[in-house]
């Protein structure tokens, strides 16, 4: 249009966020969540709680290093921070006491599945939040951000 007033951000704004929200719903959108580095230090006999703690809070252990001239073993696993909530307590239960856990960032992972599939967890996680945020629960359609002339 030739006149300046139709030019502005007022108007220029509204359909580049429209576009930008439907670009990014097309490009499958995922999650990343944050993963601790644990070390452990425990004795052999003291593994298999371990094992079982982590597989409980989708731990993923890497590495087994027994320690020269002790019957301690150092063992370095990757867990979730939204499953380490209590994980000290836990490993403590499972292992007699005798396992000492230290919790250290490490770096970010995407969350497994997809976003816009009902009913996978990521889909539950965005709802959850967007519930919390008093936004409208329900995933935005691509048909939302279409021009409305």
């Amino acid at each position: 249009h030739t006149d300046a007033i139709h030019r502005g951000a007022g108007q220029i704004m509204p359909p580049t966020r429209r576009c930008c929200f439907a670009a990014e719903l097309t490009a499958k959108p995922t999650l990343q969540e944050p993963v601790f580095l644990v070390e452990i230090t425990c004795p052999q006999e003291a593994m298999s709680g371990v094992y079982n703690c982590m597989n409980l809070r989708r731990g993923c252990v890497f590495e087994e290093n027994p320690r020269e001239g002790t019957p301690l073993v150092q063992v370095k696993a990757h867990l979730p921070v939204a499953e380490s909530f209590g994980f000290v307590a836990a490993l403590r239960q499972a292992t007699s006491g005798q396992a000492f856990p230290q919790c250290v960032f490490d770096h970010w992972e995407n969350l497994q599945g997809d976003c816009l599939v009902d009913g996978s967890k990521m889909q539950d996680l965005i709802l959850a939040v967007r519930k919390r945020k008093n936004i409208k629960v329900e995933m935005p359609k691509l048909g939302d951000y279409l021009d409305k002339l």
